[in-house]
């Protein structure tokens, strides 16, 4: 017999250990050995009698929960069995809460601590009445949004007639005339009024984190967010590559429409919303999502890459949006996201849990190409041209105004801009950078007399 998960081996008895109880009355249970070392050796107790009726006396005078102790023998040596059954109701020891995950036993505090305790209680964090909410807090156009996406699924009962409330009750959102949790983030006016941090934070990134160019904050309800996190993604931050069919010029999503939308519901859906914000980071070469909230317990990273059971953080959330169509209730979300970058040829994401969160990034084509070394065999003239062609919607707006010279301010008026460091960090700088745009005064770049010109570089991209 080996130490595992639900094992462990202790050469002689501490109270220290009495933690250890705890941790597996917590989560599925688990036996504790007193009298063997770390290889499995037993190595007797000369004190057995004693500890047989001190540690039953300890763990139900600290804990209020009893144990099977038993005297063991092998090779002629004692040892002591404690037999741990997992409880239905959270156990403390000293005020304190362990549980047992994996090889290791962990204490429970935060965030952690609040979802164990609801948990214990048969409840799940979104499943909870609001009391400070009333059904004034909705927002009737997020449902109606919400009813009008359900039809292609037909998967939510007949709703024409009934009344916001009743909606909510089909839903299960509600208890008795209160809203719970759910309904709030799925469909509140102001979620961030009873909740903080419930948003989603989009930055543009240089080579490194340390770089950022400009960033968006989109806040609301998640049905205003799942659209708006997409449409200032593809509008401001995304790079759209451009290929041509003919003489006809034709741009590329950087990344697949499918893999992006699945990762935001995975965020939304899963994220723990007692924590951090969902933090999605824009580089040259990735993009990548985080939510706070780690892999319940038994979930691997590695089994989010195979067949795997649902088992969503927010249920009442999760059936919600299951209904309106936006996910399945399979375990299939980062399937999806694998085999979408897959079909568009880009690299594997990569999934990792960081930060006390889960992180998935997507890796761009320029990426592909420097793993497999093929931008070697192209002529620099054509990894020009591809470069070249790889602009933002910023940038080119920025390109389409130039007449001539013209000084920073020239062009935020013709931009309609008012904003000098939005304009510098989105527009001016990333031009310059990728050779588009010129500084009249060089060697004097903060100079009040600078001006702008359009490069060679710059009316090629206009003129394809």
């Amino acid at each position: 017999m080996s130490e595992r998960q639900n094992i462990e081996w202790k050469q002689s008895w501490h109270d220290d250990y009495l933690k250890w109880v705890c941790g597996f009355a917590n989560a599925i249970g688990g036996t504790i050995y007193i009298g063997k070392d770390d290889k499995g050796n037993v190595v007797d107790l000369p004190d057995h009698q004693k500890l047989l009726e001190d540690i039953p006396n300890k763990i139900r005078n600290t804990m209020g929960i009893i144990c099977d102790i038993n005297l063991q023998q092998e090779a002629g040596k004692k040892l002591i069995e404690i037999k741990v059954n997992p409880y239905s109701v959270p156990v403390s020891f000293r005020g304190r809460y362990y549980y047992r995950t994996g090889s290791t036993k962990m204490e429970l505090t935060g965030v952690e601590l609040n979802e164990f305790l609801l948990k214990k209680a048969g409840k799940t964090w979104d499943d909870v009445v609001e009391e400070g909410a009333s059904i004034k807090d909705i927002d009737e156009a997020s449902i109606a949004k919400f009813i009008s996406d359900s039809q292609e699924k037909s998967r939510i009962p007949i709703t024409k007639g009934l009344s916001v409330l009743q909606i909510l009750e089909k839903l299960q959102l509600t208890e008795g005339k209160k809203l719970k949790r759910a309904a709030i983030l799925l469909f509140g006016k102001n979620p961030g009024k009873f909740y903080p941090n419930v948003e989603v934070r989009i930055g543009r990134f240089g080579e490194d984190a340390t770089d950022l160019r400009f960033q968006e904050v989109i806040e609301g309800n998640l049905i205003q967010m799942l659209d708006e996190v997409q449409t200032q993604l593809h509008h401001k931050f995304l790079i759209r590559p451009v290929d041509f069919v003919g003489m006809q010029r034709v741009e590329k999503d950087a990344y697949p429409l499918a893999a992006l939308r699945e990762m935001l519901l995975n965020a939304l859906v899963h994220r723990t919303y007692m924590g951090a914000h969902i933090q999605l980071r824009v580089f040259d070469d990735r993009l990548s999502i985080w939510n706070e909230g780690l892999l319940p317990h038994g979930l691997s990273l590695d089994d989010l890459k195979k067949e795997h059971n649902s088992r969503p953080r927010n249920p009442k959330i999760a059936k919600a949006c299951f209904m309106a169509g936006y996910i399945e209730t399979w375990g299939r979300g980062t399937l999806k996201i694998i085999n979408a970058c897959k079909e568009a040829g880009l690299p594997e994401p990569e999934i990792r849990e960081m930060n006390g969160g889960i992180e998935i990034t997507l890796f761009s084509r320029l990426v592909e190409e420097a793993q497999k070394g093929t931008q070697r065999d192209v002529p620099t003239t054509q990894v020009t041209t591809q470069v070249t062609t790889q602009v933002t919607t910023q940038v080119r707006n920025l390109l389409e105004v130039f007449e001539g010279t013209h000084n920073r301010q020239e062009l935020q008026e013709k931009l309609g801009l008012a904003n000098r460091e939005h304009f510098r960090k989105a527009y001016l700088q990333p031009a310059i950078d990728l050779e588009f745009v010129a500084l009249t005064i060089p060697e004097k770049p903060k100079s009040s007399k600078q001006r702008y010109i359009l490069t060679e570089r710059g009316k090629n991209v206009l003129s394809q």
